[in-house]
């Protein structure tokens, strides 16, 4: 039995999802939703990709399985990336080398959609990584990120960063691009608490505090490994404060000359 149709409105409606809202996650009109919803119309490949993505399904779960039977567990979460995951990469056509893909801000709320279609990743910006401490046997992206939760990393900076299959081997205290299905593209350091199903995102700007985050709401997990910034500092910036660096001297000396009075009292 087919339960696709029973299956999308399930899903929609235990994220308290209106048909529009998830016509937009998955790319089409609001009234296919509807249609896919009632079993009048079979969805197209591409779309059942989006949709697999998406709620983080097979595709034989998503058609084959009835989720309503199984909500009292939720559907299953591909920690491992044991199942198929879609990660569309680029070649040189010469070389036959994958190429890295830039992902800049204007191009993050498209990446939430349009991950997993090779035309899409296509379209963005593409490049060999010049670096020697980057291997040539691992797929890299570039994401530029945006906000100042990760200073001294600024704001504008651009991420160079690993893909990560196996979630478990997330390292604690480590930076990760993460691809999150409510949030859209995050930067943050990490703790690994995947056997309680979720991770813990701090930043490194003391200002904003730690949060958590379900595994269910990831989609994509990026170890960072650099960055590139055009950000420079100023001279101006770099020059020390001369007033304070004389008062901690002279108190340093003051401390010093107390102690060794103390010491020859015998105190």
């Amino acid at each position: 039995m087919n339960f696709l149709g029973t299956n999308l409105k399930f899903l929609r409606k235990s994220r308290n999802m209106t048909q529009e809202e998830l016509a937009n996650k998955l790319g089409v009109k609001r009234s296919l939703i509807g249609a896919y919803e009632e079993g009048r119309v079979e969805p197209k490949l591409r779309t059942l990709s989006n949709a697999c993505h998406y709620f983080n399904l097979t595709l034989d779960n998503l058609i084959n399985t009835d989720l309503s039977h199984e909500q009292h567990t939720g559907p299953p979460v591909d920690i491992k990336g044991q199942q198929l995951r879609i990660l569309p990469v680029i070649t040189d056509n010469t070389t036959q080398k994958e190429l890295c893909t830039l992902v800049p801000v204007k191009a993050s709320a498209g990446y939430l959609k349009g991950y997993g279609d090779i035309d899409y990743i296509e379209n963005l910006p593409k490049f060999n990584l010049p670096y020697s401490e980057i291997s040539g046997d691992r797929t890299y992206r570039v994401f530029q990120i945006k906000g100042d939760s990760m200073l001294p990393v600024p704001p504008g900076a651009y991420i160079i960063c690993e893909y990560v299959q196996d979630w478990y081997h997330i390292k604690n205290e480590e930076c990760y691009v993460l691809i999150t299905r409510d949030e859209g593209i995050v930067y943050k350091r990490v703790i690994n608490n995947l056997n309680d199903g979720e991770l813990v995102l701090k930043s490194d700007n003391a200002g904003y505090a730690p949060y958590k985050i379900k595994a269910d709401q990831i989609i994509e997990v990026w170890k960072a490994r650099g960055y590139t910034s055009f950000d420079l500092p100023s001279g101006e910036s770099l020059q020390p404060d001369m007033t304070g660096l004389m008062n901690t001297i002279l108190q340093l000396q003051e401390d010093v000359q107390q102690l060794k009075t103390k010491l020859l009292k015998g105190d």
